[in-house]
């Protein structure tokens, strides 16, 4: 792909945002975190208006490209995949493409590779997608409301959804 047709959200994020409405988005590229999250739009903090319930879906999906402060189990995710196992390595803030962006994509693709999340939580996912059960404290689940989203999985990671004590 030509380096001029790759965006990543970097410095301006307002002018980052306002690209969406002057090209055309084919294909968003994402994956899921543990807490459900893709691309970093991980559950919203359970503090302020947010203490006794998460936002609805349609307030969450107005949330546009912005620096967000890490779940706790994503730096986790981030440090078992990516940090050597080190947490303290890990950033604790990230940048990430909003839901408002990625509305305006054609299609979103998602890859469940499985080590960036369990067989019961790509299961999870994909049964509320697919029945349309949208939940902002289950993010992945939003993209129920995209009119093209497509998972792809790698076969072996499904696995079973077994409990298993060690």
């Amino acid at each position: 792909m030509p380096k001029e047709n790759l965006h990543f959200p970097t410095g301006d994020l307002a002018a980052y945002t306002r690209l969406y409405d002057q090209v055309r988005c084919v294909t968003i590229q994402g994956g899921q975190g543990d807490v459900k999250h893709w691309a970093f739009n991980d559950p919203v903090k359970r503090e302020g208006a947010y203490k006794d319930a998460p936002p609805s879906p349609e307030e969450y999906r107005k949330l546009p490209t912005r620096v967000v402060d890490l779940h706790p189990i994503t730096l986790m995710q981030n440090a078992r995949t990516s940090g050597g196992g080190v947490v303290t390595n890990v950033p604790k803030r990230a940048v990430t493409v909003g839901p408002q962006e990625t509305w305006k994509a054609e299609k979103v693709s998602i890859w469940q590779a499985g080590t960036h999340d369990n067989p019961f939580g790509m299961r999870l996912t994909t049964l509320m997608i697919g029945k349309q059960i949208a939940d902002s404290s289950v993010p992945m689940s939003l993209l129920a409301g995209h009119p093209n989203v497509q998972f792809n999985f790698y076969r072996p990671a499904v696995g079973t959804c077994e409990a298993e004590m060690h």
